[in-house]
């Protein structure tokens, strides 16, 4: 790819609030990978409502030409600047890892496809084409293995609440990309958001209200539940899981 200068980088589409740490990565970018560089993403929360700058991280796919170990040691040098802008470390491929990888990541992709903005080069995500039956299994497995972590998490946990939180929060994370591909399998329309995407999937999925609320709960991290009700809320968050399992080992795609 022919080396783009700084000055053509447009961030006024995004977020006022991510536009500066997201230019000042695009020109380090240019500046240290050079023509290796086929393109550059934004992806995730970050082109959302969803974003809170006081907590969320800003998450980047970069296509290169070529995997180079020098690359990886430029940007690692990088991270505390990176960190300090709340730029999460990017994800690197190349066109033909995607290619190939999308009956294993398809999950992933998919959601990159749906919500992305790319500042340099060709978009990569566009015309990707998903098989569903990879999907489905991609989601049967995943959710299942929510249903194990979860399980084992507990049990190393010893049933405190400082560490069975944390753990849940990660999980319900995980979980709302998944129903957004579930939605997906059953051909209706996939919300970008947070709160959007749980509400269509508990309408869809018949998801009980107290499941959804315990998860809308752990992800807004507001009015988290005390103590005494921590094990009622994993109870509730694994039951989602479960039935969500459930649902898409039964799918027909």
């Amino acid at each position: 790819m022919t080396q783009v200068p700084a000055s053509s980088i447009n961030v006024d589409a995004l977020r006022e609030d991510v536009r500066e740490p997201i230019q000042f990565f695009a020109q380090r970018l240019i500046e240290t990978v050079g023509d290796n560089l086929e393109s550059f993403s934004i992806v995730g929360s970050a082109l959302t409502q969803d974003f809170d700058q006081n907590r969320s991280d800003i998450n980047s796919v970069l296509v290169l030409q070529r995997r180079s170990h020098k690359l990886l040691k430029a940007l690692a040098e990088m991270g505390r600047s990176m960190g300090r802008k709340r730029l999460q470390a990017p994800i690197l491929v190349t066109q033909e890892y995607i290619q190939r990888s999308l009956d294993v990541f398809g999950v992933e992709f998919l959601d990159f496809q749906l919500n992305h903005k790319t500042l340099i080069g060709p978009d990569p995500f566009t015309d990707l084409v998903f098989h569903k039956e990879n999907l489905r299994l991609q989601c049967e497995r995943e959710l299942k293995s929510a249903l194990i972590q979860l399980r084992q998490g507990y049990i190393r946990a010893m049933g405190k609440h400082t560490y069975i939180e944390p753990m849940l929060v990660e999980c319900v994370k995980k979980i709302v990309v998944l129903m957004r591909t579930m939605l997906w399998l059953t051909d209706v329309e996939r919300p970008k958001e947070f709160k959007p995407t749980l509400d269509k999937a508990s309408e869809q999925f018949q998801i009980p209200v107290e499941g959804r609320n315990a998860i809308w709960v752990l992800r807004e991290k507001a009015g988290l539940p005390a103590v005494e009700m921590m094990d009622p809320v994993f109870e509730l968050v694994y039951q989602v899981i479960d039935q969500l399992s459930r649902i898409v080992d039964q799918m027909k795609v």
